[in-house]
């Protein structure tokens, strides 16, 4: 019936047999339906394709946003109401009027629920409550505005507050039917080829849809979710060398190692800003550019061979718009293959979208690179929009094509690309890179926002410059780069980065004062991985991206969408970033909306009732971060990078009378995830009265590099310590050490550990906890104390400063000192802590009175320093 469309189709699953379920264009029969001029395509419950075309030839092959029609046909049914015809699903109701022309509001309508409502569309029908979703980048913005002060002006996305969304895929590019999938000419077939999707407030549900019919979205490899270092600056060999040694030093984590542009010649361009010689092309001399700098990188191949005995994965940065100079070492060995006349040295203009042009590219110049341990590349596409080509082509949209697709092929690893975003589609290839951004505090607020709403269109990696790119009043502001890389640490991609200016820094060494806490983030962010890994299969399966607007889980809710700036990370984590700075008190206020439930701040230990917007104070240290009751959140130990994963998991689990959560793990660097070669298990919790049972279930499934057998820490944040824990049926006694077959408690963090030694990932696991009975009414007693503690301590060292200025015998009060080693007696004497935590209590604000009357001590200058213990 389509010979054509039924060859494509088996060669997609010939050459891509991974993308069998994902990438078939081909719908299935028993979905369409035709009448006339027009057919019909029932592709889910809630998504309908609708075509017209004069010949009735249709379209059958793959356009560049829609890849996939080949879906379980959902239940339908199709009658002839007096002239209409009406489709009918389970969520929508379709009327066309049969042998009325091409699609108008007097013929086509569509009808569905919107919550509670019926809702009837018609051509014409504005969506005024589009959601949005992404631009193809932030150069030059500051916070939500362009250069010259606009708004920035984000497309439009897939979801709608008004529960339906129209894509319009009549005037896009079609894919051709060769093994490497090709632009193709003319575009649809069909006059009109539009895809209605109906919704509802199902905001979840519509993405799944959106991905099942354009593609998944791909999982990047594990260590992408590591630290990324990066600076356009001119590094050489050795000034990398000492770089990497540092972080060694200073045990900081990185996987990835991003060189910028100035790995290659530049031919004498690149000197004069104000004045920049042109190439052939019209471009900047010296933007294009393939040849080590042999000055900076006297062995480039054994230089790449270093990095990857250190473990970093590298990416160089390409501007590949004018094409191939005559002067680069590669340019007669292009030559030759592509078949170029080079008898006048003419330079190889840019033709990506010829074909024998890209292969010879990525086989000449990329491959051999690629060969030496080069693992991506960094795409700084800033020229001419369109391709010289074919008309009408977006060069970012191809590029990301050309150069994702090819990746896999090329190096056998999962593919990652470092680019803008082109357009619908694009989420099938990433991750992007939002450009240079201004630094300043607004441009750090508006970022949660512009992140999180690209999920709306799937692109969910969107990675930006930490601590910001363009040159401002802040460059080496501290309190603003920290608070940055906080937003960094819960972001799809961390990676730091700036301009080539010298006042700007991004070593977290060379901020002594806020070190401690920047290293700290860097390894949380590591400590979480296998939390955002499971995430991002998430993403893969679901459409649903790590970063998630709240509307998603609340769309009912008005402040879901009102608070704007905060998001969810993943199911269980709500983080909503400081983008103000502190005043002279050292504390940012923050306002957080709380969904309806139980939630606990995860850098105090603080419980709120949910349904309610919070007015919070955050010193420099704290996170406004807040977990679900009873969530369950897998962590690794301390590690270096994310390529050697250790078999020994944390789980975190939180006060909750129920949660589980289901870990899930794979090999990390190949595409084999999408052919069943991964592992998941199923961890959960059940909580009544005193008692806690964790259950760890058998792990599910196998891949390449499982280890059959690791360890686990089970800790219990924002507990009493246990009367009893048995791990299996055995009694694991305490001890004050970390200690196999036993439990520990940390005072300062209010916090019980279980250590149990390695176990068959086969078997399972239950580990049943009691506490005593007199501390069920006494729970309030650790809400919170873990920030006070952490506070109190800070700001005794600030009080001891303050009172020795000039009197070097003046001590505080024992009271206050009293008040300070309580988290010391509780780790010491866990049976105790409830003593402890009531004296705690009791002696609070004769504490502060001590401090606060202190006779060596300026009120003004202490009541700043005690306003954080005021809270």
């Amino acid at each position: 019936m389509y010979p054509k469309t039924l060859l494509f189709a088996l060669l997609s699953l010939l050459f891509y047999p991974d993308l069998k379920a994902q990438q078939n264009p081909l719908a299935n029969s028993a979905s369409i339906i035709v009448s006339g001029e027009a057919r019909f395509t029932v592709l889910t419950p809630r998504v309908i394709r609708m075509e017209w075309d004069t010949g009735k030839t249709f379209e059958d092959r793959a356009s560049f946003a829609i890849v996939n029609r080949n879906t379980t046909t959902p239940t339908f049914n199709v009658e002839d109401q007096e002239g209409w015809l009406v489709i009918t699903t389970d969520d929508l109701q379709l009327r066309y009027k049969k042998e009325s022309g091409q699609f108008s509001e007097k013929n086509l309508e569509i009808s569905l629920q919107v919550d509670g409502e019926t809702v009837n569309w018609k051509l014409g029908t504005k969506n005024g409550g589009n959601l949005l979703g992404t631009t193809r980048t932030l150069d030059g913005c500051n916070g939500g505005n362009t250069w010259d002060g606009d708004p920035i002006a984000l497309e439009e996305g897939i979801l709608s507050r008004d529960g339906w969304y129209l894509l319009d895929d009549s005037d896009r590019f079609r894919f051709d039917n060769s093994d490497w999938p090709w632009v193709s000419e003319p575009k649809s077939n069909s006059e009109q080829d539009w895809y209605f999707f109906g919704y509802g407030l199902d905001y979840k549900q519509a993405l799944s849809d959106y991905t099942l019919i354009a593609g998944k979205i791909p999982m990047p490899p594990r260590y992408a979710f590591g630290y990324w270092w990066s600076r356009y600056w001119a590094y050489s060999d050795p000034e990398f060398r000492a770089l990497v040694a540092d972080f060694r030093r200073y045990q900081i984590p990185i996987d990835v190692l991003i060189i910028d542009m100035d790995w290659h010649l530049t031919h004498g361009g690149l000197k004069a800003i104000k004045n920049p010689k042109k190439d052939p092309f019209g471009e900047m001399l010296g933007w294009t550019g393939y040849t080590w700098n042999k000055a900076l990188f006297p062995e480039p191949e054994k230089f790449i061979e270093w990095t990857n005995e250190e473990k970093l994965k590298t990416a160089l940065n390409l501007h590949p718009a004018s094409g191939v100079a005559s002067m680069e070492s590669q340019y007669q060995d292009f030559a030759q293959s592509y078949g170029f006349d080079t008898s006048e040295n003419a330079w190889i203009p840019y033709r990506m979208a010829d074909k024998k042009w890209a292969k010879t590219y990525f086989d000449v110049i990329l491959k051999p690179y690629e060969e030496w341990g080069v693992d991506f590349w960094w795409l700084d596409w800033q020229q001419f929009p369109e391709s010289r080509v074919v008309e009408g082509l977006n060069n970012t949209w191809w590029l990301n094509h050309t150069f994702f697709t090819s990746m896999a092929e090329r190096t056998g690893k999962r593919p990652l690309l470092f680019h803008r975003w082109g357009g619908l589609g694009n989420h099938r290839y990433q991750i992007g890179f939002s450009g240079d951004y201004k630094i300043s505090w607004e441009s750090l607020k508006y970022q949660p926002y512009f992140t999180h709403t690209a999920s709306n269109v799937g692109y969910g990696y969107w990675s930006h410059d930490i601590g910001g790119h363009a040159s401002g009043d802040l460059d080496r502001d501290a309190e603003l780069y920290a608070r940055w890389l906080q937003f960094g640490v819960f972001s799809p991609i961390l990676r730091t980065h700036s301009a080539k200016i010298s006042s700007i820094e991004r070593r977290f060494w060379m901020f002594p004062n806020e070190f401690q806490h920047m290293r700290e983030l860097i390894q949380l962010r590591y400590a979480l991985t296998p939390y955002t890994y499971t995430m991002a299969r998430q993403a893969f399966d679901k459409g649903v991206s790590i970063c998630r607007p709240m509307y998603y889980d609340y769309p009912k809710t008005e402040n879901a969408y009102s608070y704007k700036y905060q998001y969810m990370y993943g199911d269980q984590l709500l983080f909503a970033p400081v983008a103000e700075p502190a005043g002279k008190d050292l504390i940012a206020e923050q306002q957080v909306w709380l969904p309806k439930g139980i939630w606990f701040d995860w850098s105090t230990g603080e419980k709120y009732e949910g349904d309610q917007v919070i007015n919070k104070t955050y010193m420099l240290e704290e996170l406004p971060l807040f977990v679900k009751e009873g969530a369950i959140v897998p962590m690794y130990p301390k590690i270096t990078n994310l390529q050697d994963v250790p078999n020994h998991l944390i789980l975190k689990v939180f006060p909750g009378a129920s949660g589980d959560f289901e870990l899930y793990e794979d090999d990390g660097d190949t595409e084999d995830y999408k052919s069943k070669s991964f592992a998941t298990t199923l961890v959960s919790q059940f909580e009544a009265n005193n008692e806690k049972v964790i259950t760890i279930s058998p792990l599910k499934g196998d891949y390449k590099g499982l280890s059959s057998s690791r360890s686990y820490a089970i800790q219990l944040p924002i507990s009493f310590p246990p009367s009893k824990v048995e791990v299996d049926g055995k009694t694991y006694p305490y001890h004050e050490k970390i200690t196999d077959e036993h439990w520990s408690y940390d005072g300062q963090k209010l916090m019980a550990q279980i250590h149990i030694p390695e176990q068959d990932i086969s078997k399972e696991v239950i580990v049943k906890i009691t506490y005593p009975d007199m501390d069920i009414d006494k729970k309030n007693l650790v809400y919170g104390k873990h920030g006070k503690f952490k506070r109190l301590q800070k700001i005794i060292g600030l009080m001891k400063i303050e009172i020795a200025r000039e009197n070097w015998w003046a001590l505080l009060s024992d009271r206050v000192f009293s008040a300070e080693q309580t988290p010391v007696n509780i780790t010491y004497h866990p049976s105790k802590i409830i003593e402890h935590l009531e004296s705690f209590d009791k002696n609070y604000e004769a504490m502060l009175k001590d401090m606060r009357q202190h006779r060596d001590a300026r009120k003004e200058i202490t009541d700043q320093i005690l306003t954080p213990l005021e809270d």
